[in-house]
C-alpha cells in the first residue's frame, strides 16, 4: 500500500529573487522534491523556514516559506520533525511576477510505523 500524505499547505516561495533559484532555474519542474530547513539565525524573521533544492550534494536556497505562514512549521522543525514533511514544487512560471514564479506544496508523510500499530 502506498504511504498516505496529508496536505498541509501551498505557498509561494518568498524572497526568490534574493537567493539561488536562477542558478538552477532550468532544473526546476513541477513535482521537484525540495527540503525544508530551519533558519533560526535569519535576521529578518526568527521563524524563517528556507526551501532548498539539492543537487550533487550542493544545496540551493530557492527562498522561504512566507512569514505569515511559517510559525507552526518552524516549531515542528525546531523539534526535529523535519523528516515528516514532503515539499515539492507546485508552480514554476518564469513569466509571472518574481514572488509568484515558484510555489511549493507541503505535505505531512504518514509515519512508516503507523500501519504496524493498527489492530
Amino acid at each position: 500500500m502506498k504511504p498516505k500524505k496529508l496536505f498541509l499547505m501551498e505557498c509561494h516561495i518568498a524572497g526568490r529573487r534574493y537567493h539561488d533559484a536562477d542558478e538552477v532555474w532550468n532544473e526546476l519542474k513541477v513535482g521537484t522534491l525540495l527540503t525544508l530547513k530551519r533558519d533560526a539565525e535569519n535576521r529578518y524573521d526568527p521563524k524563517a523556514v528556507a526551501i532548498v533544492y539539492s543537487k550533487d550534494e550542493e544545496e540551493y536556497v530557492l527562498g522561504y516559506v512566507p512569514r505569515d505562514e511559517n510559525d507552526t512549521l518552524a516549531d515542528f522543525l525546531d523539534m526535529g520533525w523535519d523528516e515528516i514533511f514532503e515539499c515539492r514544487l507546485s508552480k514554476v512560471d518564469g513569466t509571472a511576477h518574481y514572488e509568484e514564479q515558484l510555489h511549493a506544496t507541503i505535505r505531512i508523510k504518514q509515519h512508516p510505523l503507523n500501519n504496524k500499530c493498527r489492530p
